[in-house]
């Protein structure tokens, strides 16, 4: 009977691999969802619709971009959580999939547990940038004008968890600076103060900085990143001056459901690196301030490394700093 038993337990377990093996091969069979986690017209959806025509080329089937916006990412991230683990939905993220473990304990889902990466697209660079009066010139004179005796800065940001706001809280850890952060519903709206001289200092999109940096309407400081913008390439990095933790990216991935089979998870990172190959996209991104991750680093494992990395960086800022997540 117990050789019966193995038998059957055998046939089962060759059934499975056979059905999933023959999934892997006409896969993909019809439309794919991409979740995208945040509202359309930001940086997350604009990313979305540029590696959308390229990868659904490479695939032979359409991928229907869906805009689940909410909770710092975290509805769609629940959402993919709970779909079939199939490869028929697709998760796009970013920084905010690992801060929201720490930011927000009553999530539905583990970012670690729940999903399998696919693979990194991206980094956008930012520039730590200040109102175009203030009298520093460069990141000494900012600290010395800061630290002044009855100095009150004041530093903008998008919004409570968003990277902008957590890159921001860790830049004035490193450098020892006390602010008062002033949130908004959004970047726009921080940026329209600090052209106005209402905060002194904000994180903004290099893209974004750029001319309005070439113009004199804005000061910046440093690139928040590994490395130069090719657009302000006279703007050093934080570790170049010295602050090597703020060798930070803003990136962002694609996600499966945890259990999708790894054969499909090859195809989906095989047209995600094909994608990524396409001359368009390439210059698209690079005008965009995003750069491609190296070859090596396209992997799902580089995807994953980076991600539980990620957990702990942000979860630390998040932890030492007491931060809350807004009420939605």
């Amino acid at each position: 009977m117990i050789r019966a038993r193995a038998v059957a337990a055998f046939l089962v377990a060759a059934g499975l691999l056979a059905s999933v093996a023959a999934a892997a091969q006409t896969y993909p069979s019809r439309p794919i969802t991409m979740l995208v986690a945040f509202p359309p017209g930001g940086a997350d959806d604009a990313i979305a619709r540029i590696i959308q025509d390229p990868m659904q080329k490479a695939l032979g089937q359409p991928i229907v971009v869906e805009n689940v916006g909410g909770a710092g990412g975290t509805i769609a991230a629940a959402r993919a959580a709970r779909a079939e683990p199939d490869g028929y939905t697709i998760l796009l993220h970013q920084d905010a999939l690992a801060a929201a473990m720490t930011l927000y304990p009553d999530r539905t889902f583990d970012a670690v547990k729940d999903f399998v990466p696919i693979g990194l697209i991206n980094t956008a660079g930012t520039t730590f940038a200040g109102r175009p009066d203030l009298p520093a010139q460069n990141l000494k004179d900012l600290l010395q004008w800061a630290k002044t005796p009855g100095q009150n800065v004041k530093v903008g940001h998008p919004g409570v968890g968003a990277f902008g706001h957590l890159a921001d809280v860790l830049i004035m850890q490193e450098l020892g600076l006390k602010v008062t952060q002033v949130p908004y519903r959004g970047a726009g709206p921080a940026l329209v103060d600090l052209l106005a001289g209402q905060v002194d200092l904000s994180i903004i999109s290099t893209v974004v900085a750029r001319p309005l940096i070439q113009d004199g309407k804005m000061k910046a400081y440093a690139v928040i990143g590994r490395k130069r913008y090719a657009g302000l390439s006279e703007l050093p990095t934080f570790g170049e001056l010295g602050y090597k933790k703020l060798d930070i990216d803003f990136w962002h991935a694609l996600f499966a459901p945890a259990g999708t089979p790894r054969p499909i998870v090859n195809k989906l990172n095989a047209a995600l690196r094909t994608a990524l190959t396409d001359a368009r996209l390439q210059k698209t991104f690079a005008e965009g301030g995003m750069d491609l991750y190296p070859a090596d680093e396209q992997t799902p494992e580089a995807a994953a490394a980076l991600l539980k990395s990620e957990i702990k960086l942000w979860g630390d800022v998040i932890t030492a700093n007491h931060i809350a997540a807004a009420a939605q």
